[in-house]
């Protein structure tokens, strides 16, 4: 799945940025905040003319429509900031343990430039790497050299969070990219024109969603007098696909990351709660009767999208996605993309919650410097970056050379955000014709601030491909506001270096654990009355109780 959705994300920002004119803070899609203006900030002290040119060894991953090395947007930041890149490219597919190889040979470059959604360094990479000294602090370099980092710094206390390590240096930087659609991941998809069909109304609560799902299963909602309906589906990776954290959240918060909760401060685990047992108990119900998809739980988006696009006829009532263009085609003269439109939170027992996270920003680091750079190496690699800080390098960046990948909005165009100036819209790709290798598309996404997405033209026809992002914007609308009051902020929290690679093998085990567990009890392999007991001594035979305690202790350093 992860193979299919990167290529999918890469080309919806390269397209339409469909899945980037986002935002992770709660605000509506009122903002009257303005759009930051075009002009960008000089670097500082631009390098002599007259030097000769620095080599940097750079390694990124490669998506398979580019080639880095003839990128226009390469030979403009060679040219701005007088070096020339010896590149190190590696496609997506095996990405990470790339890396690894590469870091654990010693023969490793002096930058590593990688796109967030395919592969970045982890926290704990950040810190280890920092602390053997293999990557570099940036501060000194930001604070001579980087005045637009620097005030990003100084202006977003967010962006501060996720680029800060315990010890106080910047060892490298994210793709801060505040994705509004994104940080509200687990929505679910349904099939509307199947409700009018069937004169159903918009379920609330978990119990009309089962009576929905039910009817189409029993209803024959697309009337070719056949029981092949799938009334509800998913699939078992990441962009909020999995079924189980969209419907616990009417019993129980489920982050669908570590099933971290926060209550008054204190740090526990949801899964061993009984609301999460209610939740399984009401999940198990709807597998039993046949509502759920076997297949969500094992299967990847090329299955998923098989189900959502059956060849004969439509088959898919509901869908879980961060986004429907994940099981359905959203390209111009698709035929089922507007009959799934959001359900919002369902009323449950407990809650109506949503999943709330980061809004697409993975902590970590996505661009690092290793003591391999010469200083003239590292002068110029912070340099450039410093540009990309800046609207006008940050739209260079991402979609390439104006009146190529974007261009100047039109009169009577409309940005994203409400009473916010246009000043972007990207050119799509024609049908037919190669995708252009004048940006670096997601290798190149640094700092995108709301109000940056916001700027971006958005078509107000949302069911057309080029107003996909307002679709996805509006839908989110829906899911704002819906997470705990107390909510666990495991994107910013930095573990004890101490205690990091303890806390990275507790989190990976109990992770799995609850995982498998969750789906044993769904599809009846445990029994929820008889082994529920036994489960939740197994988590604590895991050291849950110290994976809390390492945790409690990561939130309250945050906290401070």
């Amino acid at each position: 799945m992860k193979k299919r959705i990167v290529s999918l994300l890469a080309f919806m920002l390269m397209a339409s940025v469909v899945l980037a004119a986002c935002s992770k803070n709660n605000d509506s899609a009122g903002s009257s905040s303005s759009a930051p203006a075009a002009e960008s900030s000089a670097p500082a002290s631009e390098p002599a003319s007259d030097a000769p040119p620095v080599e940097i060894k750079a390694f990124a991953q490669q998506e398979a429509t580019q080639d880095l090395s003839t990128s226009e947007f390469s030979k403009a930041m060679e040219e701005k900031f007088n070096f020339k890149f010896k590149w190190q490219v590696i496609p997506g597919d095996g990405a990470k343990e790339k890396r690894q190889i590469s870091l654990a040979s010693g023969d490793y470059p002096d930058t590593y430039l990688l796109t967030n959604y395919v592969d970045q360094f982890s926290q704990a990479d950040v810190i280890k790497y920092g602390q053997q000294g293999v990557i570099i602090p940036l501060n000194e370099l930001i604070d001579q050299y980087a005045p637009n980092i620097k005030a990003a710094l100084e202006k977003d206390a967010s962006f501060k969070s996720f680029v800060t390590a315990p010890d106080g240096n910047i060892y490298g930087l994210v793709a801060y990219s505040q994705c509004y659609h994104c940080s509200y991941p687990n929505k679910m998809w349904i099939n509307t024109k199947w409700l009018d069909a069937l004169k159903l109304e918009m379920p609330k609560t978990t119990e009309e969603f089962k009576k929905v799902l039910q009817a189409f299963k029993n209803d024959d909602p697309n009337g070719n007098n056949k029981k092949d309906e799938v009334p509800l589906s998913g699939s078992k990776e990441d962009f909020g696909v999995r079924i189980i954290p969209y419907l616990m959240n009417g019993f129980v918060y489920d982050d669908d990351r570590n099933y971290l909760n926060l209550t008054n401060g204190k740090v526990e685990t949801a899964a061993t709660k009984q609301e999460w047992k209610e939740g399984l108990t009401y999940i198990k119900s709807l597998y039993d009767e046949g509502l759920i998809d076997p297949g969500a739980f094992t299967q990847n988006a090329e299955a998923f999208k098989k189900i959502g696009e059956n060849a004969d006829t439509q088959i898919l009532g509901a869908g879980a996605g961060m986004h429907p263009a994940i099981f359905v085609n959203i390209d111009p003269g698709n035929t089922r993309s507007a009959d799934y439109n959001p359900v919002p939170p369902l009323q449950g027992p407990h809650a109506a919650y949503a999943t709330h996270d980061s809004g697409g920003i993975n902590p970590g680091a996505k661009f690092v410097i290793t003591n391999k750079a010469s200083k003239e190496a590292q002068i110029a690699l912070i340099r450039m970056i410093d540009y990309i800080f800046t609207p006008d390098g940050q739209v260079h960046a991402t979609n390439g050379t104006e009146g190529v990948g974007w261009r100047k909005p039109e009169a009577g165009e409309e940005a994203l955000g409400q009473g916010v100036t246009p000043l972007w819209t990207t050119i799509p790709n024609k049908e037919g014709v190669a995708p252009n290798n004048t940006g670096w598309g997601g290798m190149g996404h640094y700092y995108e601030p709301r109000e940056w997405r916001d700027a971006w033209v958005a078509s107000t026809d949302i069911y057309d491909a080029v107003g996909y992002e307002r679709r996805l914007y509006n839908a989110t609308l829906l899911y704002d506001g819906k997470e705990p009051e107390e909510l666990f902020p495991a994107w910013a929290v930095w573990v004890d270096p101490a205690e990091a690679d303890e806390a990275s093998i507790l989190q990976t085990n109990i992770k799995n654990y609850i995982d498998q567990f969750s789906l044993q009890f769904v599809t009846g392999n445990k029994d929820l009355n008889r082994d529920w007991d036994s489960y939740v001594k197994g988590l604590k035979d895991l050291n849950v109780d110290r994976y809390l305690e390492i945790m409690q202790k990561a939130y309250d350093a945050t906290a401070k």
